[in-house]
């Protein structure tokens, strides 16, 4: 076995059919294409969403609603989140890098802490928004808030 005898193996490949050739070889005429209309002609491309003439979908559904760029999304942390992290790891201040840490958000995300369950321990909190709630029951035990 050399380069010179080389060839793929049998029935792998498959002759293409030459389309357009005389009708001589069967594929001639129409060429594959059937008789007359848009498709059968050079450079046809139909509309996108285009269905035949029906009424298509993108105007039979009616339009509603719309996407605000200027939103803020915050990622939600409560007080009894915060108060579990506390007991756990006995710290005086929670910042954005222990929830980063704890697997609450990922580093890109803003943080707003509300205040749903009970602060027992003084501390500092850092984060970029508070809910009044929070920010009263933080002020409550005699820690503080810090907005980022």
């Amino acid at each position: 076995m050399n380069l010179s005898n080389l060839k793929p193996a049998e029935g792998s490949t498959k002759t293409r059919k030459r389309i357009g050739r005389g009708s001589g070889s069967g594929l001639g005429g129409t060429s594959t294409r059937g008789h007359k209309g848009a498709k059968s002609r050079s450079g046809y491309s139909k509309k996108i969403g285009f269905e035949g003439g029906q009424m298509p979908l993108q105007r039979r559904v009616p339009k509603f609603g719309f996407k605000n760029i200027n939103r803020v999304e915050y990622k939600a942390i409560n007080l009894d989140v915060i108060q579990k992290m506390v007991d756990a790891k006995k710290m005086e201040m929670v910042g954005i890098k222990d929830f980063i840490a704890a697997g609450f958000i990922s580093s890109n995300q803003l943080v707003k802490v509300l205040g749903n369950g009970t602060l027992t321990t003084k501390l500092d909190v850092q984060a970029h928004a508070f809910s009044k709630s929070a920010i009263a029951a933080i002020e409550a035990v005699g820690g503080s808030v810090v907005k980022l």
